[in-house]
């Protein structure tokens, strides 16, 4: 569906990812989309810095992802969960306010993907994504599939160097220029 060129002349560059899951219900033991994120970003190649699990809950969302974009060593954040319609769904209301600049694409070419998965359903995904200072955040849904999609879809190819014709590890160096 999506026109990818990997240059394997160019060296792979590892990031350090991490990822947080938000839920009322689930534990670490029991987030699925998690644990399927950080077993897809290791296959890729990166490291997963850190996972955690925390409630739907804009400040405890809010602080979470501002420990990471502080964190020298987190390059990119994933968020999984809290991104549809139901009153818990508070995601991209606790981080996009937080966006120095948004991703406006990400959330469409994610539908795009999705659609292709679920149809019509994936409407009910308020996915999102931005730039938190010089760190990349990415806001997805709390199903596996969704998590996949995101990965598979998109970011497996935006993450990884060798990603032509362009991509946002070649745009990290610069990310901080004034």
């Amino acid at each position: 569906m999506f026109k990818t060129e990997l240059h394997e002349d160019r060296a792979f560059k590892a990031l350090s990812i991490a990822v947080i899951a938000v839920s009322d219900t689930r534990t670490l033991e029991t987030d699925t989309g998690g644990a399927l994120l950080k077993s897809l970003l290791e296959a890729d190649g990166h490291s997963c810095f850190e996972r955690q699990v925390v409630r739907d809950d804009i400040q405890l969302i809010r602080a979470a992802v501002q420990s990471y974009v502080a964190h020298p060593h987190v390059d990119v954040i994933l968020t999984t969960g809290g991104t549809g319609f139901s009153g818990r769904d508070v995601t991209p209301e606790a981080v996009e306010p937080l966006f120095d600049k948004r991703m406006e694409g990400f959330s469409v070419l994610f539908h795009q993907y999705s659609s292709t998965t679920v149809g019509t359903s994936s409407l009910q995904s308020r996915a999102t994504a931005g730039l938190i200072g010089t760190t990349f955040v990415f806001c997805l849904p709390g199903s596996r599939g969704a998590c996949r999609d995101a990965w598979e879809g998109i970011l497996t190819h935006q993450l990884d160097y060798r990603h032509k014709p362009c991509n946002f590890v070649e745009l990290m160096p610069r990310l901080s220029e004034r």
